[in-house]
């Protein structure tokens, strides 16, 4: 797997990449060399963040870690990543990886069979009518509920839309693409 590290208000050390390859290095047993994590280290006041992000085909495995320790980020987001290859191996591979001779996991890793996988399973359903309102009025109308996401319809485009809280009080607006 390539490595591409970028800083941002922080001055990449070669301790600090040493220590970037290290850890992501250890995903190599997963992914082979086509694949490439993009790292980016940025420090803002006491926060040391670390986001990696990984497209494989039709998919984007990311994890976004912070601490007040570079090194401790680091070490975390490269648990977080390993984990989510474990955990979607199988959907990613027979969605988008099978037969394919370009892949970018490791043959060794497709045909492991392992008991430590998480299975994904639905407990509760919700049906509910959305009636047709502005975003604006959603984002009101997740507040009240005390929700962090709110699914509705969106009385503009007649499509289904989802409001979102963001860090710093802020919110996201997610429409669908066609």
């Amino acid at each position: 797997m390539k490595i591409t590290i970028t800083g941002r208000n922080i001055e990449l050390t070669d301790g600090l990449k040493a220590a970037v390859e290290e850890k992501l290095g250890k995903l190599d047993k997963y992914l082979t060399d086509e694949a490439v994590a993009n790292v980016t280290l940025s420090v803002n006041k006491d926060r040391q963040k670390i986001e990696v992000t990984i497209p494989v085909k039709g998919h984007i495995i990311r994890s976004e870690q912070v601490s007040n320790d570079m090194y401790v980020s680091i070490d975390l987001v490269e648990e977080v990543i390993e984990r989510q290859l474990k955990r979607y191996r199988h959907k990613l591979i027979e969605r988008h990886q099978a037969g394919d001779g370009g892949s970018y996991f490791h043959q060794d890793f497709i045909d492991k069979e392992s008991d430590d996988e998480e299975v994904v399973e639905i407990i509760r359903s919700k049906r509910f009518g959305m009636k047709p309102m502005y975003p604006e009025d959603a984002c009101i109308q997740m507040e009240l509920l005390g929700h962090n996401f709110f699914v509705f319809r969106n009385a503009e485009t007649e499509e289904v839309n989802v409001v979102y809280k963001r860090r710093g009080n802020t919110y996201g607006l997610i429409e669908p693409e066609f």
